[in-house]
């Protein structure tokens, strides 16, 4: 029997988490958002807290928690904006992850170090324009060894906190040979590596995604994360791990919803009497609290999984789809009720519709984990 009682000390980093969001992230978020812009200052101020090493050891400049006491800061900074959960999320799982998960200690001691501050941030390269979801078939991008060097070409696509002013370096996924994929670190700034212009997106509109470019790009043999053609099984973890941590962002948002839409109803009058005291203004909230508390147990549960060295690949997929479809039903349902303020952009709840249809389809879309469930299940490949 699992047991999803937090303990002390991981109930007092999710309140600490939730009144940063409330105090810090709300009163600003709001413009940064409308204008594009990247939140350095609220970064910074989760570095200070601890928040981007929050699953790492000590001895890498972390707070010795666990996977999961992330998923919780996550949730947290959800409630309020998904730009700044996924921000850290990245910077995390796909940013610092792949080099304490697989990297040398070399690497380990040169950049974990900062990245788990949040002096530094990194991109993780494996999405590019022509291939998604069938990576690796539709992946492009290859490396050769050519001496002591490794001589990229190729592009990636969607890779966040990839060009921010603080970004170090990008983790790039390509092929090293027939059928063999490594992952290679390539530091921003080395020639013919071009981080493109920020996408113009409809949501996460405070949070930076680029497209990137490399020419004939030369890094040191020992850029290698990792050995070489374990890019493939290295990512596959990374993605599995992730989809926890996306679902807990997704499940924050969901329940963001409920809470602006809590207030909203006691505020809002029509035809003589608050609107939350019609039945199906009532069963709609009730709907979506439940959504949130099915998700969130769903991401408890994975979570459990991992940490316990089990088999977590179902669980995190399942997770990952039951949260991202909360989070859009809930985003709509919150847009719904608030009738055309909801389409406003002042209002919280018009930034969670915009932001939600992602999570259906980031780090694997809800078909991918369909895909995941049936394989687990023992269903042949279609």
């Amino acid at each position: 029997m699992i047991d999803f009682t937090l303990s002390e000390e991981q109930e007092e980093l999710r309140r600490t988490v939730e009144r940063f969001a409330r105090e810090t992230v709300a009163p600003v978020i709001g413009d940064l958002y409308e204008r594009g812009e990247f939140p350095y200052e609220i970064v910074a101020a989760m570095g200070k807290m601890g928040l981007f090493g929050l699953p790492f050891p000590e001895e890498h400049g972390g707070m010795g928690g666990d996977y999961f006491t992330l998923c919780l800061a996550l949730e947290e900074l959800a409630r309020v904006d998904s730009s700044v959960a996924i921000t850290l999320e990245a910077g995390v799982s796909l940013g610092a992850m792949p080099i304490y998960r697989f990297g040398s200690d070399a690497q380990k001691a040169e950049w974990l170090p900062r990245l788990t501050s949040g002096e530094r941030l990194a991109g993780f390269g494996l999405t590019e324009p022509g291939g998604g979801s069938d990576v690796p078939g539709g992946m492009r991008t290859t490396a050769r060894l050519d001496g002591d060097s490794w001589v990229i070409n190729g592009s990636k696509a969607f890779i966040t906190n990839s060009g921010t002013d603080i970004t170090a370096f990008v983790t790039v996924t390509a092929f090293t040979g027939d059928g063999e994929i490594s992952t290679i670190l390539v530091p921003n700034g080395t020639p013919g590596f071009t981080v493109g212009r920020k996408y113009s997106k409809v949501g996460w509109s405070a949070s930076d995604t680029r497209e990137l470019s490399f020419d004939d790009v030369r890094v040191p043999a020992e850029n290698l994360v990792g050995e070489r053609g374990r890019g493939y099984a290295q990512f596959l973890r990374i993605l599995d791990e992730g989809r926890i941590a996306i679902a807990a962002l997704s499940v924050g948002l969901a329940q963001g919803c409920v809470d602006e839409c809590l207030r909203y109803v006691r505020e809002r009058e029509a035809f003589g009497k608050e609107i939350g005291r019609y039945q199906a203004i009532q069963f709609k909230v009730a709907d979506m609290e439940t959504r949130a508390h099915t998700a969130r147990l769903a991401y408890y549960a994975a979570a459990a999984k991992m940490l316990a060295g089990e088999n977590f690949k179902k669980e995190a997929a399942i997770a990952k789809l039951v949260a991202s479809n909360a989070a859009m039903d809930n985003a709509r349902d919150a847009t719904q009720i608030f009738g055309g303020y909801g389409f406003m952009n002042e209002y919280a709840v018009g930034r969670f519709y915009r932001d939600a249809k992602i999570l259906e389809v980031g780090e694997g879309t809800s078909e991918v984990q369909r895909m995941l469930i049936a394989r687990a299940l023992g269903l042949p490949p279609a």
